[in-house]
């Protein structure tokens, strides 16, 4: 799986994969399907509300916030295998100390996208 102590250049970002198949897999063998599809469900619902908080969040007012919830989201990103967002969420934790409004914006955008995308591979049961 996807693992860095760094933010990763924005290359990296883009030809990051959108997801690691087998691992919802390695969740069922886990806690049993019927428990991976449940906490796979709060995750898209979390994930879509701390998305919609990001874009409410002024930067300059709110960068420790930012840094906390990036650094969560990376988290459960990673937990279901979906790289480009862990991706995009570990650049944003990691940069929330310097990243301008310009670039903050552009790192929100990127990662509603790669949740749209990731969510549009997954099976909502």
């Amino acid at each position: 799986m996807f693992d860095a102590a760094f933010a990763p250049a924005q290359g990296a970002l883009d030809a990051a994969p959108l997801r690691e198949p087998g691992a919802f897999n390695v969740l069922v063998h886990e806690i049993g399907e019927d428990g991976a599809c449940e906490v796979r469900a709060v995750f898209w619902s979390e994930t879509s509300a701390r998305l919609k908080l990001f874009h409410t969040l002024a930067l300059g007012l709110h960068r420790g916030r930012i840094a906390r919830e990036a650094h969560s989201l990376k988290s459960t990103a990673r937990t279901f295998g979906y790289l480009r967002l862990a991706a995009l969420a570990l650049r944003l934790e990691s940069t929330a100390d310097t990243v301008d409004d310009a670039e903050f914006g552009d790192l929100l955008r990127q990662m509603d996208v790669a949740f749209t995308a990731a969510k549009a591979q997954e099976p909502q049961g």
